[in-house]
C-alpha cells in the first residue's frame, strides 16, 4: 500500500503546530472542491507551488520595485520584494509554529498582480479606470481568473491572505497577518537599503530614535523588528509589534515619504511612466482589438476597462515601453532610388 505523505504531513501538523497555527487539513477548500487531494502534497503547498510556477510569478523579475530604470544591477525588483517577504514571513511564522507553507504560498502571492513601474502604475490605472484599481485585488483576480486562463484554483486562506496583505481588513489567518506585517518590514527595510545605494538618503539622515531601537543596518533593522513582532505574538493569535516599535515604524515610514516617495531623485522618470500608462489606456479602449485574444478569453464577461486593466497590469516595465514605442513612437523609414 503506498503511503499516503500528504496525511503524514498533515498529522505532523496537529502534533507539533501552535494551537493557533491553520491546519492544512481544516482548509475551507478551493474554489472549485471537485479536484483530488495531492498523496505527498498538502493543500498549501499545493498553492504555493501554483503560483511558483505561474507566469504572473515570473513576470514580478521585470517589474519595478520603487525605483524606475535604476542604474545598477542590485536594485529591489518586484520579484525580489516579494522573495524578502517570503524569508521574513517564513522566519516569523517558524518561530511561532504556525503553517510556513501557508505563509510562503500567501507570500509569493501578494503581489502577484502588481502593474508595471510599481504604485506609479497602480495609481494611473486607479485614476483612468472608472472601475478603480487596487494591486491586491488585482492579485486575487490573477489568481482566481486571469492565470492560465482559468484561475489556479487557491485554497479560501491562501486567496484571504493576498486580498488583504494591505487595506483596512484584516486576514483572518495568523499566517495572513504575518505575512501584512513582512511585507511592511520588508518594502521599509529594502527601500532604505535602495535609496542609500542610489545616494538619495544617507544613512545619517534616519531618524536618530529609529536608529538607536533598531540599529542602524539592515540587516539590524529587520533583526530586531521580527524579534519583537515574536516576542509580544507568542501565545496569542494576534501577530503585534510592541506600541514603541511600532510608533517608530510609522516614523521611520513617514520619513520614506519625505525624502524618498515623493518628489526625490528617485522617482524623477516616475511622471514619464505615468503619462505612458494613461496613453496606452486610452489607445487600447479605442483599439480593443489588439489586445491579444488570451486575455480576451480569460477576462471572461466583464467590462471593456476591466480587461484593459488586466493587460496592462500584466505587463512588465519593458513589455509596456515596447507597446507603447508600437503605437507612439514614430518608425524611421527610408526611401529608394530608382
Amino acid at each position: 500500500m503506498c503511503l499516503n505523505l500528504r496525511e503524514e504531513r498533515e498529522s505532523y501538523e496537529e502534533q507539533f503546530m501552535s494551537e493557533y497555527a491553520t491546519l492544512s487539513k481544516r482548509s475551507l477548500g478551493r474554489l472549485n472542491n471537485s479536484e483530488e487531494k495531492c498523496e505527498i502534497r498538502t493543500d498549501f503547498q499545493r498553492d504555493r507551488d501554483r503560483i511558483l510556477y505561474s507566469k504572473a510569478f515570473r513576470r514580478l523579475k521585470h517589474k519595478t520595485q520603487v525605483f524606475i530604470s535604476p542604474e545598477g544591477d542590485h536594485y529591489r525588483t518586484r520579484l525580489t520584494h516579494t522573495l524578502e517577504v517570503s524569508q521574513i514571513a517564513r522566519t516569523i511564522a517558524r518561530s511561532l509554529k504556525l503553517n510556513e507553507d501557508l505563509t510562503e504560498a500567501i507570500s509569493h502571492g501578494h503581489d502577484i498582480g502588481h502593474t508595471p513601474f510599481g504604485h506609479a502604475g497602480e495609481r494611473v490605472l486607479n485614476r483612468v479606470c472608472p472601475l478603480g484599481f487596487k494591486h491586491n485585488q488585482q492579485s486575487l483576480r490573477v489568481v482566481d481568473v486571469l492565470e492560465s486562463g482559468k484561475g489556479l484554483n487557491l485554497t479560501m486562506e491562501v486567496r484571504d491572505g493576498i486580498l488583504n496583505h494591505t487595506g483596512d481588513t484584516l486576514p483572518f489567518t495568523p499566517e495572513g497577518k504575518v505575512v501584512r506585517m513582512a511585507d511592511r518590514i520588508a518594502y521599509i527595510n529594502h527601500d532604505i537599503d535602495d535609496a542609500i545605494t542610489g545616494k538619495v538618503i544617507t544613512e545619517d539622515q534616519i531618524p536618530k530614535q529609529c536608529q538607536q531601537l533598531f540599529g542602524k543596518t539592515i540587516g539590524e533593522r529587520i533583526d530586531s523588528m521580527v524579534k519583537n513582532i515574536v516576542h509580544h505574538s507568542k501565545h496569542t493569535s494576534s501577530i503585534i509589534m510592541s506600541r514603541e516599535f511600532s510608533d517608530a515604524m510609522d516614523v521611520l515610514r513617514q520619513f520614506m515619504f519625505e525624502h524618498v516617495y515623493v518628489d526625490s531623485i528617485a522617482k524623477k522618470e516616475e511622471k514619464k511612466a505615468e503619462n505612458m500608462l494613461e496613453y496606452l489606456y486610452g489607445y487600447l479602449y479605442k483599439n480593443e482589438g489588439v489586445i491579444e485574444d488570451e486575455y480576451i478569453s480569460a477576462a471572461g464577461d466583464v467590462a471593456k476597462d476591466r480587461i484593459i486593466c488586466d493587460y496592462i497590469a500584466g505587463m512588465t516595465d519593458r513589455f509596456a515601453v515596447k507597446i507603447f514605442e508600437k503605437y507612439f513612437v514614430p518608425k524611421f523609414w527610408m526611401s529608394i532610388d530608382v
